[in-house]
């Protein structure tokens, strides 16, 4: 997709995800949305691309490191919870508590009793969560491993993305089948009527985020909460030009002619 065209179609999709919030923060919704899928799939620019517009002490995202020793002894989801919408936020998981039925699966971080404690238990978490009002969403960014490559080796040539490539990234690279095994697994313990995933074509990013976000406005209620007006004073004195009176400020930054 062109950016002019992505540019173009975004935009609307901003309003309405605007509009989203203000009924959220009026209505006192809480909203959680966690983006799972392979290295490279479009986790990052999706969640900017929701979040750009919004507040951020309402919007939050959560994306954790690895788990600190003490977390290792606790219930997985325990530290997951704390971050969890409160009343008119909206959360957005950059992964979440799935990290355990994929990456910590197949990289062995997790045993296979952990694995399976964690897919019976999700299920029953979710449930808990959503009988208590949450609006859950689960997504899962889908690409294939010809697209994954090309993206790959753009965040190997470019020092500005480089930061990307974490050494699981490329310790994940060889094993593309074990993790589609790993998803399958999850797909059929955790796709329940109360907590559905739903898989989005991300081979094309920009169209990917295109369809998520209408998918994910489209699942809400109507969210049209006219915006507060604004008291707006006048001025009593025209506007002053004192900004720098009292320090030198610095040269502009050199335009080129």
């Amino acid at each position: 997709m062109k950016r002019k065209d992505y540019d173009r179609l975004i935009e609307p999709l901003e309003h309405e995800l605007v509009a989203m919030a203000r009924w959220a923060r009026t209505t006192g919704e809480r909203i959680c949305v966690l983006f799972e899928g392979r290295d490279t799939a479009g986790k990052g620019g999706t969640i900017k691309a929701i979040s750009g517009r919004l507040n951020p002490r309402q919007c939050r995202v959560v994306a954790l490191p690895k788990p600190s020793d003490v977390e290792r002894t606790q219930w997985y989801f325990q530290r997951y919870v704390p971050h969890l919408p409160a009343a008119g936020e909206i959360v957005l998981f950059d992964r979440s508590w799935y990290n355990r039925a994929g990456v910590e699966r197949v990289m062995g971080f997790a045993d296979q009793p952990q694995v399976e404690k964690f897919l019976r238990e999700a299920p029953a978490f979710e449930r808990l969560l959503i009988d208590d009002g949450i609006r859950l969403f689960k997504y899962w960014l889908s690409a294939d491993q010809a697209h994954q490559e090309e993206r790959f080796a753009e965040r190997l040539e470019d020092p500005l993305k480089r930061w990307k490539l974490s050494p699981i990234d490329v310790a994940s690279r060889t094993r593309f089948a074990e993790y589609s095994a790993a998803r399958e697994a999850m797909f059929e313990a955790t796709h329940t009527d109360h907590a559905p995933w739903t898989v989005v074509d991300f081979n094309d990013q920009k169209h990917g985020r295109l369809t998520l976000i209408r998918n994910l406005l489209d699942r809400l209620p109507d969210t049209d909460v006219p915006p507060e007006p604004i008291a707006w004073p006048e001025l009593d004195h025209p506007p002053l030009d004192e900004e720098f009176r009292l320090l030198q400020p610095i040269a502009p930054f050199p335009l080129e002619e």
